[in-house]
């Protein structure tokens, strides 16, 4: 993983991290991992390693790129750090906020998965998102429940116990408040509505910038379990090959013999990735939503375009998060690194989808367009993809597609 490496580099003196007098190693560190500063997101709940030092008045700031993670407390001890592996998934370490001459990166030897290795990351080493109802002090009313949160949670129930800095109409969310142990009423959600500026809410000048960006937020919620739904499908596809291979052996039956119960465990993990990757049950956006800072531009800028211009990075948020919705994910290493078999599932599958030869009701919400446009746009930028190129007709019965299409 990328953290990985750049100790590898770090204990070959091939690059160094430079000290922060006021921020630590954070500054360089996301230099070195390429993490935008315009990712920042504040949440103030209690909710992660460094709870103690954590409040609405010291939030914690979490910063991210496609494939790794970096937070980090007012007067905190280490940074949180972790990092995608491409065949296990999350990789959790903490690096000492200490000055020395030799930075060391610790992997985390199983506390952080007490949290981020159970259902709510696919029960594989993940990431999740979560909504709560903050106190004062930051601590959770866990009475009034939780909430992982993700591309097709309602608007309304999202990022409780975070700051939030954007635009986003007549909509409402739990961003911003502090709540109240009352089932019945347990926020306020109008003073925290479409909030451009913290100022009112906390002092923003120990971090590097004043936001905590919507849009940022959005792409996170979707980008972590992205990542846990990749993983699991690696998982399943290898533990299904093992299954195999012992009881072919055992059974004395020819190598490579897939049983059923291993096509349907790839078909069940490969179509639970499919529905998460094309945003099969997003939620719609009733109001169209703008963040604060540069994250959409910096974010939307990386990546591969086909020769009309087109990335899976365009963003619509009008009514819906990207303009293309297939999961900007599908070019990262992990993608790349899924066990032959699944791969040769996913691939043919979404071939059918985007040929329009499954028009089922979990794929209903991809256009006749939309489909084309994705399909250009893979066949463009991966060479795997190519043979989607093809002009083959777009077939399946009309009355699946929607209205606007038909």
């Amino acid at each position: 993983d990328s953290v990985a490496q750049l100790q590898q580099q770090l204990d070959s003196g091939e690059v160094e991290l430079q000290w922060d007098e006021k921020l630590g190693w954070l500054p360089s560190l996301l230099e070195r991992l390429k993490i935008q500063r315009s990712s920042q997101l504040l949440v103030f709940s209690k909710t992660s390693l460094q709870f103690a030092k954590i409040s609405p008045q010291k939030p914690r700031v979490l910063y991210f790129n496609d494939d790794a993670y970096v937070g980090s407390v007012q007067q905190g001890d280490i940074l949180e750090v972790s990092a995608v592996d491409p065949q296990q998934g999350a990789i959790f370490y903490s690096l000492a906020q200490q000055k020395t001459d030799a930075p060391q990166f610790h992997r985390d030897q199983g506390q952080c998965l007490a949290c981020h290795h159970d259902h709510r990351t696919q029960d594989v080493p993940g990431y999740l998102v979560r909504s709560v109802f903050p106190r004062s002090d930051g601590n959770v009313y866990f009475s009034l429940g939780t909430k992982s949160t993700d591309q097709n949670t309602e608007f309304r129930e999202r990022f409780g116990g975070w700051y939030v800095t954007g635009q986003h109409g007549a909509m409402r969310h739990r961003g911003n408040a502090i709540a109240k142990e009352d089932p019945q009423r347990p926020l306020d959600y109008e003073p925290g509505a479409n909030l451009t500026d913290l100022g009112s809410l906390l002092n923003t000048r120990p971090y590097l910038t004043s936001h905590s960006d919507l849009v940022a937020l959005m792409v996170l919620e979707h980008q972590a379990q992205m990542h846990n739904f990749i993983t699991r499908a690696s998982y399943e596809a290898r533990q299904a090959n093992h299954y195999d291979q012992v009881w072919n052996k055992i059974l004395e039956r020819a190598d490579g013999l897939q049983t059923d119960v291993s096509t349907r465990r790839i078909a069940s993990a490969g179509e639970k990735l499919l529905r998460y990757l094309l945003f099969s049950g997003e939620f719609q956006l009733t109001s169209p939503i703008r963040g604060t800072s540069d994250f959409a531009r910096d974010f939307s800028s990386r990546g591969p375009r086909d020769h009309q211009g087109r990335s899976l990075r365009d963003l619509d948020l009008q009514t819906r998060m990207f303009k293309y919705p297939c999961s900007y994910l599908i070019y990262s290493e992990s993608f790349a690194a899924l066990p032959t078999v699944m791969r040769e599932y996913i691939d043919r599958r979404l071939t059918e989808i985007l040929r329009g030869e499954d028009l089922s009701a979990e794929f209903a919400h991809l256009t006749v367009a939309g489909r084309t446009a994705i399909r250009e746009i893979l066949a463009a930028t991966m060479p795997e993809y190519r043979e989607l190129q093809s002009p083959r007709a777009l077939t399946g019965p009309a009355q699946l597609l929607p209205a606007r299409d038909r």
